[in-house]
């Protein structure tokens, strides 16, 4: 089949990687001209990073760092230690690591993954300043700005949180809305050098525990908390400041709007000096408007499907919002595994019931911190598991899941022969998943 996707971005290139390697050909219209990937730093957990390496990925040659540990620190006391989690278990418990990421370098290597002429399949095509303004399901087709009518055989909505794809699947818009918490996220990225070389605040490097993982200063009174984590082999110190800025508008998020210095410290009044003089190394913040939307009740239309944030757009705090795009990608592109034109809709529903359910989860429980208590609603969308009750179990709930697995059970159930092609994961053996009894 020829495949069309809307968007070249971590769910678009995962969803072209996985379609690529079941044998389809893959075209990629994308708005920007991808010249300046934008974002800071970005989760690579678990979850994704089993099949991601199972693809080629090289977690050494991308300077991902493997988390060793979360702590929670008093925000007016920055090394009073109030919680401890430790990550270097997950290898042992969960076949890969928590990876920190510069988004660049992974968007970056999906690409790669996605276009170049070695490796399984057709090399998928990215075509470039082409926005996207219509739909068609059942064709299925989109038309681009300037007129221009492209068809195929599947279509795929990966135009993220201010979708129009999402509308044509409900038959009406489904608006972002502020978040009801925190509607605010400030992100900037300091060379660690910058910080380890000025006696105020090479603290921080040399110090304070937990440099190889997630800090968290929460401020829960005020609905705000400093966010840590490093990047491209801990040599760059990667920053978020959630908090609630009532003077923000609701429009459109936007990565690259420059925030400040005077107004991140606004938004950390209060906080430890030693933290604002970290903070102050910072020559470049960005603010970005923290937007939600709800679970809705379906991801297809004919032969049309949505992925990514245009499927389930997640506030950070999981650090679960780009890995769930790539379990989209992976499970859409199995669930096309041989499949024709005719067979698109009934596949998309199996794609549907593997992923539906488990990422609404967790794109409600992406509205609290592990510091936080999920709500019930979360309940609505479990499949037998309990519901968390604490950043222990929400972690193992995030992470167990075998997304690989997920796709081979289902599908087994539609056609018992099902068998993932041997080259779909040439670096490990994920393509030898039996299903489960």
């Amino acid at each position: 089949m020829h495949v069309i996707i809307a968007g070249a971005g971590v769910a678009g290139l995962a969803s072209a990687i996985a379609l690529r390697r079941c044998g389809h050909s893959v075209t990629i219209y994308e708005r920007s001209s991808l010249n300046h990937e934008f974002g800071a730093a970005i989760n690579v957990p678990p979850n994704v990073a089993r099949f991601l390496m199972g693809w080629g990925l090289d977690v050494v040659k991308a300077q991902f760092v493997p988390s060793e540990s979360m702590y929670i620190f008093s925000p007016s006391q920055r090394d009073k230690v109030l919680a401890y989690s430790d990550f270097r278990h997950n290898i042992k418990t969960h076949k890969a690591h928590l990876y920190y990421a510069h988004r660049v370098d992974l968007h970056e290597n999906l690409k790669r993954m996605a276009t170049a002429p070695d490796g399984p399949g057709t090399p998928a095509v990215i075509k470039t300043k082409s926005e996207v303004v219509l739909y068609d399901p059942e064709t299925p087709s989109m038309t681009l700005k300037d007129g221009t009518v492209i068809t195929g055989d599947l279509l795929v909505g990966a135009d993220g949180i201010h979708s129009i794809s999402v509308a044509t699947i409900l038959g009406h818009p489904n608006h972002p809305r502020p978040a009801q918490h925190s509607n605010c996220c400030y992100r900037f990225l300091i060379p660690r050098a910058l910080v380890e070389d000025d006696p105020e605040t090479s603290f921080f490097t040399k110090e304070l525990v937990g440099l190889q993982g997630l800090r968290i200063w929460p401020d829960v009174a005020r609905n705000r908390r400093l966010v840590y984590y490093p990047c491209r082999n801990s040599q760059v110190l990667n920053f978020t400041i959630m908090c609630r800025n009532d003077e923000l508008g609701s429009g459109k998020e936007d990565w690259d709007a420059p925030a400040t210095k005077d107004e991140v410290f606004r938004a950390l009044e209060g906080f430890d000096p030693g933290l604002l003089a970290v903070v102050g190394k910072c020559q470049e913040f960005k603010r970005w408007p923290l937007q939600y939307r709800a679970p809705i009740p379906i991801w297809h239309k004919g032969n049309m499907a949505i992925v990514g944030d245009a499927a389930h757009p997640m506030l950070p705090h999981q650090g679960q919002g780009g890995a769930q795009g790539l379990e989209d990608g992976l499970s859409l592109g199995l669930c096309m595994l041989g499949a024709t034109k005719s067979q698109v809709p009934e596949r998309l529903a199996i794609y549907q019931k593997i992923r539906h359910n488990r990422a609404s989860a967790i794109q409600i429980l992406s509205n609290y911190g592990f510091d936080q208590k999920p709500p019930e609603e979360v309940l609505n969308y479990l499949e037998g598991e309990a519901l968390p009750s604490n950043a222990e179990e929400t972690l193992k709930f995030n992470y167990r899941t075998d997304a690989v697995q997920r796709v081979v059970d289902h599908m087994r159930v539609y056609d018992p022969a099902f068998q993932i092609p041997d080259d779909f994961f040439p670096y490990s053996d994920l393509a030898s998943r039996q299903p489960v009894v």
